[in-house]
């Protein structure tokens, strides 16, 4: 696979896409015991963008099993503040230049990379490479062949992968997998989800840029509208369908601005989601044979809030998403828990990414899917 080079590199710095490299540590041996779980676990942040900044790190400072080790950026500047601010020493701050020296510091146990979607192939790959355990935020690449090749890499060098996918661990998508699963409300019929928000900012700005976005509103909120799909139904689709509309196309010249998709599954639901950088959507509804349940807001940081048909509301105490996500992947490491979000669950979402957009060149053409119980659904 094809890595950066220095100076295109330093061009996406300039472009503000974000400036940073790799880094991580050797791997865990295996056989870890239940007496060493009272070890955290570097985490390396690859990309120091708004993400990082205030979402990632900030929950690093909650987590029970991983803390932040160690950082990766482009921007001299950074260093002395994230230093400063989360007590980072100088030997576990890295840059563009020097990142291959990674696999010589024992600090860290894991590198996630945060870095546009176009990037992420090469950093996981490399990050791999160097005998560190992976998490790369969603969308996992930009095709499903950069999935497999990072899925690839991770087993030949026997480290762990998975994707940032933080609503998998928030406790109302479990909830909503136990009212499916359980029939809570009967046979699920219908499920309905909308991921969203308006983009007024930057229109130079990466996730417009499908060289570095891989696509638009799609690779950015959709992925969250799938999801919610897949769980909402209990299964993965057998089928979709999908459209594309686009109201401001002066705004959004090279990226999708607004998605509609339905979905067919083996057990007689059906399903649609909107997606968009243009409209606002964060709501999830299942519809089943003995009533109802939504989650509205249902994709966003928190609080979420959630109720039923029969008068409920869904509630549980606020806990960072991101600080949950961490820490359930570093139990998997070390106590080789189950891996709520592992690289075919990135892999199975690529999928139906390609599916959506050949169905829309295709005039909204129904694309059939095999996808059995890849990537997880209960």
């Amino acid at each position: 696979m094809k890595h950066l080079t220095r100076r295109s590199f330093s061009r996406l710095t300039t472009k503000g896409v974000i400036g940073t490299a790799l880094f991580g540590s050797i791997p865990l041996a295996k056989g870890f015991t239940t007496e060493q779980n009272n070890k955290k676990l570097g985490i390396a942040l690859v990309g120091l963008g708004s993400y990082s900044t205030y979402q990632l790190a900030p929950s690093l400072l909650e987590t029970e099993h991983c803390y932040l080790a160690g950082i990766v950026t482009g921007t001299k500047e950074k260093e002395a503040i994230w230093s400063n601010k989360y007590n980072i020493p100088k030997k576990n701050i890295y840059n563009y230049e020097n990142f291959d020296s990674i696999a010589k510091n024992d600090d860290i146990d894991i590198i996630y990379v945060v870095l546009p979607n176009s990037m992420h192939a090469d950093f996981c790959i490399r990050a791999a490479k160097a005998g560190k355990h992976v998490i790369c935020e969603k969308p996992m690449a930009v095709s499903v062949e950069e999935c497999d090749a990072i899925i690839n890499v991770c087993k030949e060098y026997d480290v762990k992968l998975g994707v940032g996918y933080r609503m998998q661990s928030d406790p109302y998508t479990h909830e909503v997998k136990k009212y499916v699963k359980e029939k809570t409300f009967g046979d699920v019929l219908f499920v309905s989800s909308d991921a969203g928000y308006i983009s007024n900012g930057n229109p130079d700005q990466w996730r417009l840029d499908k060289s570095l976005s891989g696509g638009g509103a799609l690779m950015n909120m959709g992925v969250y509208a799938i999801q919610t799909s897949i769980y909402g139904a209990g299964q993965n689709p057998i089928s979709v369908s999908a459209q594309e509309f686009s109201t401001r196309p002066e705004y959004f010249k090279d990226t999708d601005e607004t998605i509609t998709a339905q979905f067919k599954f083996a057990n007689g639901a059906v399903a649609h989601m909107m997606t968009s950088h243009n409209a606002n959507g964060n709501r999830l509804k299942v519809h089943g044979s003995d009533g109802w349940f939504e989650l509205d807001p249902a994709h966003s940081y928190g609080p979420i809030s959630g109720r039923t048909s029969n008068g409920n509301t869904i509630e549980f105490p606020f806990k960072k998403q991101q600080a949950l996500q961490m820490d359930d992947f570093a139990r998997h490491i070390l106590l080789n828990t189950k891996n709520i979000a592992p690289g075919e669950m990135g892999k199975r979402d690529m999928i139906i990414v390609e599916a959506i957009y050949k169905s829309i060149l295709e005039g909204g053409k129904e694309q059939l899917l095999s996808l059995d119980e890849m990537g997880i659904v209960s």
